[in-house]
């Protein structure tokens, strides 16, 4: 069973159980065996494990982990520090840097921006070494639609950042009026200047958060660590 050590363990409990969650589990054993795959194992759930339901104030939405060595360790769009910032944060912190003025951050680790209720999650949440989109048909995407129905439930404002294609397929599970959806081409160099580039989220996030009487995210954590 799969302990998360929050809130998380207790709301997705019944999913752990699920049969298409145990032929999840069962394609894990053998892909962890037989190839590589990331992130590590310990790290699958780390979204989850760093940012409580109870918590959860942002939720950005990537694809699949990054699918080289050394990159994925469990958060959409972060790699630890040491490692080279691949070119979607690159240009999510482009975004950053027009859009409230922050600093371009020497590294890409989120894991503060996790810390403070910013959901960092893939749609699908393991890969093949090189091979993308390699496990979006395993199941996963089951387990992560029932992520946001239930994050939808929570009465407590939300904003669903959703960026590109694949992200904005899960627009049809946010219908509680007390969250916002923002969402935008993905920020990937094929498509952020198709309508990522000056679409503002953090500004409009934290905007939002505040008129609700939330806290907003301190986006520039990543430089203060």
């Amino acid at each position: 069973m799969v302990n998360l050590g929050n809130d998380w363990d207790e709301i997705l409990c019944d999913e752990f159980k699920k049969e298409y969650y145990l032929s999840i589990r069962q394609i894990l054993k053998n892909e962890y065996f037989s190839r590589t795959v990331f992130p590590p194992m310990h790290d699958i759930f780390n979204a989850l494990k760093y940012t409580p339901y109870s918590r959860v104030r942002v939720v950005i939405l990537g694809q699949d982990p990054y699918h080289e060595i050394g990159q994925a360790h469990g958060l959409s769009f972060s790699v630890k520090r040491g490692i080279k910032i691949p070119p979607s944060l690159v240009n999510i912190y482009k975004e950053l840097s027009t859009d409230i003025g922050m600093k371009v951050p020497s590294h890409g680790e989120l894991t503060s921006w996790a810390r403070q209720g910013v959901l960092l999650l893939n749609a699908t949440l393991t890969v093949r070494e090189g091979m993308a989109n390699s496990h979006k048909d395993i199941g996963w995407a089951i387990f992560t639609d029932e992520i946001i129905k239930k994050l939808d439930k929570n009465d407590n404002p939300i904003v669903f950042i959703l960026w590109g294609a694949n992200a904005r397929s899960k627009k049809k599970y946010i219908t509680n009026k007390n969250h916002l959806i923002i969402e935008s081409a993905h920020p990937s160099p094929l498509s952020a200047y198709n309508g990522f580039f000056g679409s503002k989220p953090f500004s409009r996030a934290n905007a939002f958060l505040v008129s609700r009487g939330a806290e907003p995210i301190n986006w520039n954590s990543v430089n203060e660590e």
